[in-house]
């Protein structure tokens, strides 16, 4: 989901120039890659990248067709309107989760990311019951918004498009994460050749700026 907009774009724009259309079916990562392993026919797939090697290690994604496309780190939001805790520090952010009400995380590379975090900082008993997973393809923020979470952290690109919701900003650089997204060719596709140049397309200079846009970085 965290690549959904950016795909969604770049399909348009690639198709102005391209022999060929591409069709984005976008869902949670924890589906998508169900999805896959159900030997569904999927021409590109598009995923966290420790995923991706995942499942080419199983045989789902063609060999050598792997490329990174872009990368994000972790934001926090609040609902629209609340006071924003100061979040500058690790120890701001333990303590807006060990104090702000309940905590909203997803179940994707982020999600995985924040447990491990808490399991570190030692509290994750502490505020077990206070803690919320979104369902996957659900955004954190709409949970925040909607006030059945008062803390949400998602990847950034994940946060920008929801309404009702607050950025307070990133994750400090101490504790920040940054998921690299990666796509690559399905070993199923129907059509490898036009596959092959939306990817190279996904990791070209023009892509750049509609990356930054939407609140992720070209990979290195």
């Amino acid at each position: 989901m965290a690549t959904r907009q950016l795909l969604s774009d770049l399909s348009r724009s690639f198709a102005q120039t391209a022999p060929w259309n591409v069709e984005i079916e976008s869902m949670g990562g924890v589906d998508a890659a169900r999805l896959v392993r159900g030997a569904k026919a999927v021409d590109v797939i598009v995923l966290a990248s420790n995923v991706m090697e995942q499942l080419e290690s199983e045989g789902w994604v063609v060999p050598g067709t792997r490329s990174d496309i872009a990368r994000c780190g972790v934001a926090i939001a609040v609902r629209a309107g609340v006071p924003r805790p100061a979040l500058a520090r690790e120890e701001d952010v333990k303590q807006a989760v060990l104090t702000g009400g309940r905590v909203c995380y997803s179940t994707g590379a982020s999600g995985d990311y924040l447990k491990r975090l808490f399991e570190r900082w030692n509290i994750a008993s502490l505020i077990a019951d206070r803690t919320v997973e979104a369902k996957p393809g659900v955004p954190v923020g709409q949970l925040v918004a909607r006030g059945e979470a008062d803390l949400g952290f998602q990847q950034l690109s994940e946060l920008l498009d929801v309404d009702g919701i607050d950025i307070v900003g990133p994750l400090p650089p101490e504790i920040q994460t940054i998921t690299a997204f990666t796509a690559g060719v399905g070993t199923h596709s129907a059509y490898p050749e036009g596959a092959r140049a939306f990817i190279a397309y996904l990791i070209s200079p023009e892509t750049q700026a509609a990356k930054h846009q939407l609140g992720m970085e070209a990979a290195a």
